[in-house]
């Protein structure tokens, strides 16, 4: 499945983190089954101050 996933890095973040939330174990599950880059995701988001948080499988 593909999903085009927002440019925005806030409205990225909602979106990830809802997904990650609700759908998925790991960053990489949910790059995976999207296909999405995870350094991009993680790169955008750090644009914004938040990192990845493994143990919360969220971006904090």
């Amino acid at each position: 499945m593909f999903l085009k996933l927002p440019g925005d890095p806030v409205m990225l973040l909602s979106v990830v983190n809802t997904k990650l939330r609700d759908r998925y174990p790991s960053l990489d599950a949910l790059c995976d089954d999207l296909g999405a880059d995870r350094t991009e995701i993680a790169d955008k988001l750090k644009m914004i101050d938040y990192e990845y948080d493994a143990g919360r499988n969220q971006f904090v």
